[in-house]
């Protein structure tokens, strides 16, 4: 294991800070094991980051800190079987480079690719998807390291209730050592990204969420602007975007360009609505094919801190009217478009989508910009719809309001009581959405 050492860690948001007690980096399942036990004996808390993309303190620690980027190798690829084992701290970009050396793909992704594949997973990432769910439900198995210092593994048929619990687990079962994802043959996406007006997108949510693999859309607030996003997949052959059109739309547009207006609004806000209105008539339609995880995701340069809540499908276009209405009632000025995705559901224990079709509105802000009235006065509507926190995005819930949410709560922490008793893998955060 690499020597330990102190400094003071940040999440990308700069939401969340800590300093823990000691920082390790561990190479191997066995070093995690050790670092375990001798937390154990010298009463440290112990939680394992990823690359610090949470905007909640589910990595804060002021006990022992372990660094995933020495646990990077992917182990195994059985193309026949349609799995791959790889390790807690792999970055999912590395995992998609070399899952498209071998002519694999994961099924669905979320849209950024710098998350480890434990911390995707830990905290419910998603994308959008008719048919398909978040990341944790491409998983078939899971092995961890438990308070006890155990080395242990999971899948639907060894420790099902484990497997049920980890795959979004928090980090509060133990510190995920390796996953296996079920992969798919590669495959291309052909993406149709096309400006609609307000009034369209949500009467035709129905046909929209329907007829397409992947459908997510962005609304502009303070216009009726949305950008639509449909990936379906497709024979090809793979006409990408040309290098110019990328570095104009996805590098200049978006984060370059898009960052020096969240900056200006920051110091203006009344410029917002008026920006906003601009650049939902600068929108423009674009169509391309490309390989799946290049047409999943895309760079965010621009920081940002981020809200999200997963409403129960059928609700959509009612909770999407009534935040529209909220923010013109507030005067809220919001230079972020805000995201609308979808997922079926699944049966994940503490999965935002168990039990239930879902649909996501993910709200963001500047992060220099002052986001506590918005989130809350927005949190409390998608509430009020029924609606379940990302556990890696920012909100207010404790586990009083969580019990209620969540069917399986009261399994997952009966889980919890039995595995960590003593509370090794325990935070502030993981106390105030879980229980003491």
């Amino acid at each position: 294991m690499a020597g330990s050492s102190t400094a003071t860690w940040r999440n990308w948001a700069g939401t969340e800070s800590a300093t823990p007690r000691e920082i390790m980096t561990p190479r191997s399942a066995g070093e995690v094991q050790a670092a375990v036990r001798r937390a154990g004996e010298t009463g440290l808390t112990v939680r394992m980051t990823g690359s610090a993309h949470s905007f909640t303190g589910a990595a804060v620690c002021d006990g022992l800190l372990l660094r995933p980027s020495g646990l990077r190798r992917i182990r195994s690829v059985d193309a026949g079987a349609g799995l791959v084992t790889v390790e807690a701290g792999c970055p999912l970009r590395l995992l998609n480079a070399e899952l498209a050396r071998q002519g694999l793909a994961l099924a669905n992704m979320g849209d950024i690719q710098v998350q480890t594949v434990a911390g995707a997973i830990q905290t419910g990432t998603h994308g959008t998807g008719r048919d398909l769910g978040g990341m944790a439900a491409q998983v078939a198995g899971l092995e961890l390291v438990l308070a006890d210092g155990s080395l242990v593994t999971c899948s639907a048929d060894e420790r099902p209730d484990l497997f049920a619990a980890a795959r979004i687990g928090l980090g509060a079962l133990g510190v995920l050592t390796a996953v296996t994802f079920r992969v798919v043959p590669a495959f291309l996406l052909t993406a149709v990204e096309e400006p609609m007006r307000w009034s369209e997108v949500v009467g035709r949510l129905d046909e929209l969420t329907s007829a397409n693999e992947h459908f997510e859309f962005y609304w502009f607030p303070h216009t009726d602007g949305c950008l639509t996003k449909r990936n379906n997949r497709s024979a090809g052959p793979a006409r990408p975007l040309p290098r110019w059109r990328y570095q104009l739309d996805d590098e200049f547009l978006s984060n370059t360009l898009f960052g020096a207006v969240c900056a200006a609004g920051h110091r203006a806000p009344g410029l917002i609505p008026r920006v906003n209105r601009m650049a939902s008539r600068a929108l423009s339609a674009r169509t391309y094919t490309d390989t799946s995880y290049k047409v999943f995701t895309s760079p965010r340069r621009v920081r940002f801190k981020e809200q999200e809540y997963a409403v129960p499908r059928a609700a959509l276009a009612d909770v999407l009217t009534g935040l529209r209405s909220l923010i013109e009632a507030r005067d809220w000025r919001i230079s972020f478009p805000i995201e609308v995705r979808v997922t079926p559901a699944d049966d994940l224990w503490l999965s935002t989508a168990y039990g239930r079709d879902s649909a996501y509105l993910a709200l963001h802000v500047y992060h220099r910009s002052a986001h506590e009235a918005y989130f809350a006065g927005t949190e409390a509507l998608l509430v009020s719809a029924g609606g379940r926190p990302h556990w890696g995005k920012m909100h207010s819930r404790d586990a009083g309001d969580l019990a209620a949410a969540y069917p399986m709560f009261g399994k997952f922490t009966a889980l919890r009581d039995e595995l960590d008793p003593d509370r090794r893998f325990a935070n502030p955060y993981l106390t105030r959405v879980l229980g003491p």
